[in-house]
């Protein structure tokens, strides 16, 4: 980062909310606990609902509300901007960046479409977030055995071409000190092969709402920045670095105070 970044960065955090021992205590004996609870519930009732119909439809029902109840009960609104430019009909993979476990319930909440995400392979091993993921129609990458992820990176592919949304993280995983990290390029493979739009998002303030390795939910103001889509029209694979980096540069853009 360099100093104007983060002397912007330093004046921003000046007037972001103490978060005392009362902070601790609620999050630890209300929001954590309530989290659990509605993770549990709503993962084993969505199961066995979702051998009645359309699963995948069905499931990202049930994950839809189980994010706005979370995002009601940690008392933190979200300012959206910038969606209302974007022709949401149309199939575009978001670009995200990645900087708290409660980034998800914010795009379930606030992107107002059915969509995909493309997942490492370790989230399966958890109770009930691994069977939703395997049901629902989530895209599963192995980055240890790329060679295992080629059936799904085609269903993905089909998908995509078939008008579903598809939301990745092209950082790999989620930021340990909420700067944006370098993409992996090959994040935006299926973005070229179906020749859609990429759509820059920010999410700001959810890393301090939720870092890693803490269960410290610190209430405050949250906001989602959606960028102007990126056109991969004619681009080949040989291109993906170029892209990768004009999309990481209008994520910037996005994420961080322009002006002091």
């Amino acid at each position: 980062m360099d100093e104007t970044r983060l002397a912007v960065k330093l004046a921003a955090s000046s007037v972001v909310p103490h978060h005392g021992g009362l902070s601790r205590l609620r999050s630890y004996f209300i929001f954590d606990p309530l989290i659990w609870m509605y993770t549990v519930v709503m993962g084993l009732v969505s199961l066995p609902v979702s051998l009645l119909g359309d699963k995948e439809r069905i499931l990202h029902s049930f994950a839809r509300y189980w994010s706005q109840l979370i995002m009601k009960t940690i008392c933190s609104p979200v300012k959206v901007t910038g969606l209302d430019k974007i022709n949401t009909t149309r199939p575009h993979v978001y670009a995200v960046n990645h900087a708290s476990a409660l980034d998800i319930p914010v795009l379930y909440v606030y992107l107002p479409f059915q969509f995909r995400i493309l997942f490492k392979s370790e989230l399966l091993a958890y109770p009930i977030i691994g069977w939703h993921l395997r049901r629902s129609g989530q895209v599963c990458i192995n980055q240890q055995e790329p060679a295992r992820s080629v059936a799904q990176i085609r269903s993905a592919l089909k998908s995509l071409k078939a008008g579903m949304p598809l939301v990745i993280f092209p950082e790999g995983g989620r930021t340990p000190d909420g700067e944006i990290k370098p993409f992996m390029a090959g994040a935006f493979f299926l973005a070229i092969k179906a020749q859609v739009d990429i759509v820059p998002v920010a999410l700001v303030g959810t890393y301090e709402l939720l870092p890693m390795n803490t269960y410290h939910i610190k209430s405050q103001p949250l906001e989602m920045r959606v960028g102007e889509p990126i056109s991969t029209a004619g681009l080949k694979g040989h291109d993906m670095e170029a892209l990768s980096a004009k999309v990481k540069a209008a994520m910037e853009e996005l994420y961080y105070p322009q002006t002091l």
